[in-house]
């Protein structure tokens, strides 16, 4: 097992055993996940590839990787082209890959605790008209050739303290409860993660980067739960938390309890939990609800709490960011530093917080043609050395007991070219026009998605992926139901109006293959707008990350007056906020990045 070709061979040998004609893997868990623990990283082990979205598919004479456009490039540089066909999605669905490929007759396997009921129906659907089937495994044939694969975390649950989510667990599992009196309904399965962890207020180390705790739940329509979770996981400090209305079971409980679930009604989410749920609810008897979980909207929209949270964690986040940059500033040019030396930096200045609890995801830590690799991963293998004549971009979060924080910032390392310039300013001038949109209230993400385009479509280019993603309270870096993403782009979806107490990243970018990259990520809140004479309630944002966008990237004549202001404003506002946590060095350094536009 030391090559990916030797995984591969030894998989299909599995294959083989299992009297099956193809297997489908998924990058996700148990709990549709997109960070997943080590475990559940059955797609990387097998092919190298160690992005955060992706799929593989294994017939005995041909095996496909499917990846979207934020990882044209990466999934080339990691995955074998020998062995492997890079395939497009979603201009080509697995379902249409396997419809044509599968062999006539074949029984093509799948895990039902990694895929959706809707991807099972597409698959069976389209490999029937192949003559082929779709076969539900009892065991993944990956686990059974991955011999030093890890265990599941048994890092114990920790209490979000109301203090922190600003509303108890009893009071959300009342509103559920009230939300299933609505709809006639006995119970919910919850299985996402992050729904967990927000309706019960803990937090976890199960998943790297994302605080939740591996575990399912059952919400009653009583406002009682049962709770699945490796009960060595539960402290004292947990139990007492949950209290009597919180009935522990063992995670592997789960299954088997909802085979008991006979003659009730209960409702599952089918974008979020896995077919393996539906057809346990199914055997048993249940009267199956499909409907979107309700902790998912609730989730979305803050509340005071966790919004005053989320301010505190990014100023403390901007002024660590802000050290970085200045260390970056006056140690790149000088040589000697890498993307991995220059991530670990980063890391440390945050560390130096006393409060930072993790990352908020593997720090996009990237230079000259690395920066054009939108989702780069470093690792010691691809880190290469900062040069001059380089950009510089790195994307980066943390992940603190008040908030989770996510930013972009890009600089050069010697003097950029006037191309780096223009696009980098037309970057800015789409971040300025999505910071600044006012909208009506029921507005999707999609509506607003080409404003951040526009500057650079008008010198016909673009970039692969959505311009903005949902954020959790420290929670997921990557949270839904909102985005700004229009469906033909990655991270695009079902149309979802944006509510006041959402929070969103607003990031476009700009990345020429083997060059360069650029982008420029903040967070915003969705908040209200007193509009004088509006005819319907309007929405816009809230800028929350403050810490400087490079003025020597910015080209001035191709700003308006509008946007000359707002970046003057923000930057003033950047300074007010940073300002007091920094030392007089470091104060007169941020003063010298943050001048007005015009000034010299």
């Amino acid at each position: 097992m030391s090559t990916y070709a030797d995984r591969l061979a030894a998989l299909r040998e599995q294959l083989k055993r299992d009297r099956l004609d193809g297997f489908v893997v998924p990058l996700t868990d148990e709990h549709m996940s997109e960070y997943v623990g080590g475990y559940a990283q059955r797609l990387g082990w097998l092919t190298g590839f160690q992005g955060s979205a992706g799929s593989a598919v294994v017939l005995p004479q041909a095996a496909a990787i499917f990846t979207d456009g934020r990882y044209t490039l990466q999934v080339r540089q990691q995955v074998d082209g020998q062995h492997w066909q890079y395939v497009p999605v979603p201009q080509v669905s697995i379902a249409d890959w396997l419809g044509e490929h599968a062999p006539q007759g074949g029984r093509i396997g799948y895990d039902p605790w990694l895929h959706t009921r809707g991807w099972v129906d597409e698959a069976r659907k389209a490999l029937a008209e192949k003559g082929a089937e779709l076969a539900a495994v009892a065991s993944n044939p990956i686990d059974a050739v991955w011999d030093d694969r890890p265990q599941p975390s048994d890092a114990r649950l920790a209490v979000q303290g109301d203090e922190a989510a600003g509303k108890t667990s009893a009071a959300k599992r009342a509103d559920i409860a009230d939300w299933l009196g609505e709809r006639k309904a006995d119970a919910v399965v919850l299985s996402a993660l992050d729904s967990i962890a927000w309706a019960f207020n803990v937090r976890g180390t199960d998943v790297s980067h994302t605080p939740v705790a591996l575990a399912y739940a059952i919400v009653h329509a009583d406002g009682t739960a049962d709770l699945f979770v490796a009960k060595e996981k539960v402290g004292e400090d947990v139990a007492q938390h949950l209290g009597n209305a919180v009935r522990i079971h063992d995670r592997a409980a789960f299954a088997p309890a909802l085979s008991g679930l006979t003659g009730k009604r209960v409702a599952a989410d089918p974008d979020r939990a896995v077919a393996a749920i539906f057809d346990a609810l199914d055997a048993g008897g249940a009267k199956v609800l499909s409907v979107r979980d309700p902790v998912v909207l609730a989730k979305a929209i803050k509340n005071e709490v966790e919004i005053a949270g989320h301010k505190a964690a990014q100023a403390r986040d901007g002024a660590a960011l802000a050290r970085f940059l200045k260390w970056a500033e006056a140690e790149m040019p000088l040589g000697g530093v890498t993307e991995m030396s220059a991530a670990d930096r980063l890391q440390a200045f945050r560390e130096e917080t006393g409060v930072l609890k993790d990352l908020s995801f593997d720090t996009i830590s990237a230079t000259g043609p690395n920066g054009a690799i939108p989702h780069y991963k470093v690792t010691a293998e691809s880190s290469l050395p900062i040069e001059t004549g380089q950009l510089y971009l790195v994307d980066s979060g943390g992940q603190y007991a008040d908030g989770t924080t996510d930013v972009t910032r890009v600089i050069p390392v010697g003097e950029p070219t006037q191309e780096m310039r223009d696009r980098f300013t037309r970057v800015l001038k789409g971040h300025i026009a999505i910071a600044t949109a006012v909208f009506p209230a029921g507005t999707t993400g999609g509506q607003i998605d080409a404003f951040a385009r526009r500057p650079l479509w008008e010198v016909g280019c673009d970039y692969g992926h959505g311009t903005g993603h949902g954020v959790g309270a420290y929670l997921s870096v990557h949270e839904g139901p909102q985005r700004i993403a229009a469906p033909n782009y990655p991270g695009g979806g079902p149309a979802e109006p944006l509510r006041a107490g959402m929070f969103l990243s607003n990031e476009p970018g700009y990345y020429k293959a083997g060059e360069f990259g650029i982008r420029i990520e903040n967070l915003v809140l969705v908040v209200e707008k007193a509009i004088p004479g509006a005819e319907s309630p309007m929405l816009g944002f809230e800028t929350l990350t403050f810490a400087p966008i490079e003025r020597t990237l910015i080209e001035p004549g191709l700003l308006t007056e509008e946007e000359r202001r707002w970046l003057d404003t923000y930057h003033a506002r950047v300074l007010e906020v940073l300002g007091p946590q920094l030392s007089r060095d470091e104060r007169v350094w941020l003063e010298a990045k943050c001048r007005p536009i015009n000034a010299r």
